[in-house]
């Protein structure tokens, strides 16, 4: 169901507009990483919502915004939320079986999501699965200023085979171009089961329906993400030419070698079943479901650290859903883990995702001409990746400040 107008515009005036941009702004920064490289002692000169100007010196302008004890890192890329999942966390209840809302009560809601996604650096996120079109109204709610949060990319209600599914090719390629007409940035597929504390990884559609599925979306200027717990369906997501492949164990070095010859971004999500392992109790999940999730985030890293020495693009992706928010960018530790240098693993919430979204001249760097999306980080986030976590202390987002002092994240 698309929201009606009326629920737009009262929402959008139910919410007070963000200011208007201000003339020019310059932060002066201890230390810099442009997005790839570090710099000392820079001042970040931005006008409206872009920066112009990065500039070298010993001494801060005298117009500048002291920012000596921090350093800054280009706005950070979520590549896989669902930011309408949304739990008031009342006592009795649980984040799965809550009462149905109305879609404009779950858009108002959600923004609590949206401002701890912000808290941990994030400025942009691709949002991959919402009902009643949530996310469509929270995308655009941004874009005019009348909500506070992540710029968003979104893809509706993703597809799936349903119960008694007969493969049919035809009819998921036109569930595709439905979902782009309806207003979907991206196209999300569910190529296999597997969610919350079932990590099943039966593959659900086949290799023509994927390919037909891709076929269509890109034909249309669409990117399509296909959801694959398991090695089968990631194998056949890479063949049918998806754009990004999210989860997956157990994947074959020929699958891996294909991703690198074609440039598919994977995105493992490994740090998500940790959160449903220390979320167990919230959820009211059996003890049994818990040794199963525990050896799928072994065997995802163990897959992860091979994609890393084979040469696959990696994207950060937390697959963040209720109170899993604030938490989106401990996936970066997980790729140290893997292999990755800090600065490696930065590349996968910036440069990477950033190209990925066709995003690659607004996104992802510190340098003029780009989005003027800037984190404070307190510590040395390219000696310990750990500081990028718990260290995010001032959130710049268009050249607005939407966090003006985060709260501070557990310790290790």
């Amino acid at each position: 169901m698309r929201l009606p107008l009326y629920i737009l515009i009262a929402l959008a005036a139910a919410l007070p507009l963000q200011p208007s941009q201000p003339a020019r702004t310059v932060l002066y920064f201890g230390h810099v990483w442009d997005g790839a490289k570090l710099l000392d002692n820079a001042a970040i000169t931005i006008d409206g919502d872009t920066i112009t100007r990065v500039d070298l010196g010993a001494k801060p302008p005298r117009d500048a915004v002291d920012m000596t004890r921090y350093t800054a890192i280009p706005g950070l890329i979520d590549l896989h939320t669902h930011i309408t999942y949304y739990w008031d966390r009342k006592p009795g209840t649980r984040p799965l079986g809550q009462a149905r809302r109305r879609p404009a009560v779950t858009v108002f809601l959600a923004q609590e999501n949206a401002r701890r996604t912000l808290e941990t650096g994030v400025t942009t996120i691709r949002d991959l699965g919402a009902s009643g079109e949530t996310d469509y109204a929270m995308r655009d709610l941004v874009a005019m200023g009348a909500m506070t949060g992540p710029r968003m990319f979104v893809a509706g209600q993703g597809l799936s085979a349903g119960r008694g599914w007969t493969p049919d090719p035809a009819a998921m390629a036109k569930n595709a171009e439905d979902r782009i007409k309806a207003g979907s940035d991206w196209v999300k597929v569910y190529a296999s089961r597997g969610s919350f504390d079932s990590v099943d990884t039966t593959q659900t559609l086949t290799y023509d329906e994927l390919k037909a599925i891709v076929d269509a979306s890109h034909a249309l200027g669409h990117k399509v993400a296909i959801h694959s717990y398991g090695a089968s369906g990631v194998k056949d997501a890479v063949r049918a030419g998806a754009d990004s492949v999210e989860h997956g164990i157990e994947i074959d070095d020929e699958t891996f070698a294909e991703m690198v010859r074609r440039g598919t971004v994977w995105v493992p999500t490994i740090d998500h079943n940790r959160y449903y392992v220390d979320a167990k109790d919230e959820y009211g999940f059996k003890p049994e479901a818990i040794p199963p999730l525990e050896e799928y985030i072994a065997k995802n890293l163990e897959s992860t650290k091979r994609a890393v020495k084979a040469g696959v693009k990696l994207g950060m992706g937390s697959d963040a859903v209720y109170s899993m928010f604030g938490q989106n960018t401990r996936e970066l530790e997980w790729f140290v883990k893997a292999g990755m240098t800090p600065a490696q693993a930065l590349a996968t919430a910036t440069a990477i995702p950033a190209e990925l979204l066709d995003r690659k001249d607004r996104l992802g760097r510190i340098a003029p001409g780009f989005a003027a999306d800037v984190v404070a980080i307190e510590g040395r986030p390219l000696e310990d990746i750990h500081d990028v976590i718990a260290g995010v202390r001032w959130v710049m987002k268009d050249g607005q400040v939407v966090v003006a002092a985060a709260p501070r994240r557990e310790a290790r």
